[in-house]
């Protein structure tokens, strides 16, 4: 190819460039995995609505820090994210998923009352295990799902340590532990009195009181609304937002 060009003009051969679009993709994607890393929880923009999903996994941290081997959901992290949640117009949806053995009890309630009342629509998906303080987590939202192979462990309130073997440490684990059952009947199908009989339950457990549920037995005592997958959560999901904005 001949190029003929003028006196003192130069020639520059042609160039491409990427996108401005594809960096700030790039850059979204780098920003979503460091959330997941720092806080396991991620904002979906690119579905039928904007949600937020964050995820309880292995036990709840609260005022003692666990070893490091631990996996934990820190509740100084979930709480922050709950309150963020609720006052971003951006976001329209939370999607709870729960894998956890539980942990500590007041950091669990603290957590389940936030999401219990909050305003904008939130679907609670257990996978793998929802046990101890994660019942009250499972049920704290708008409708809860459990999948088929999925297990839920309740059992009464326990101490690590050394306790006063007196009367007031008893009483003190008996108003806990109500405060459990209420929480727990007040938002699920469950009465409280058949809640009790799973706590106190002595025939399941080798070397502790308390009950393990699969999947279908957690929806048929009343616990869980459904069973479902992620799918059927996300669908649920969908639909809670598409209702609250009609």
């Amino acid at each position: 190819m001949v190029i003929h060009m003028k006196k003192n003009e130069t020639y520059a051969p042609p160039f491409t460039t990427e996108p401005e679009q594809d960096e700030d993709d790039c850059e979204e994607i780098d920003d979503q995995q460091e959330k997941i890393k720092e806080t396991g929880s991620v904002t979906a923009a690119n579905g039928k609505h904007p949600i937020h999903c964050l995820t309880v996994i292995g036990q709840i941290e609260g005022h003692f820090i666990l070893p490091p081997q631990n996996k934990t959901t820190k509740y100084e992290h979930v709480i922050p994210q709950l309150v963020a949640i609720e006052e971003s117009p951006e976001i329209k949806g939370l999607l709870v998923i729960l894998n956890t053995v539980g942990g500590d009890v007041e950091a669990g309630l603290a957590i389940a009352e936030l999401i219990a009342g909050m305003k904008k629509p939130v679907v609670s998906l257990v996978l793998g295990g929802g046990h101890s303080i994660g019942v009250p987590l499972a049920v704290s939202a708008k409708r809860s799902f459990i999948t088929p192979s999925a297990t839920m462990t309740v059992h009464p309130v326990r101490m690590n340590g050394i306790i006063l073997g007196v009367p007031q440490t008893f009483t003190y684990f008996d108003k806990m532990q109500e405060r459990i059952v209420r929480f727990v009947s007040e938002n699920s199908k469950i009465t409280q009195d058949n809640f009790r009989k799973l706590m106190t339950n002595v025939g399941e457990l080798a070397t502790d009181v308390g009950t393990i549920l699969d999947g279908q037995r957690a929806v048929e005592e009343g616990i869980i609304d459904s069973l479902g997958s992620l799918s059927d959560a996300i669908a649920c999901l969908y639909s809670l937002i598409e209702e609250g904005e009609s």
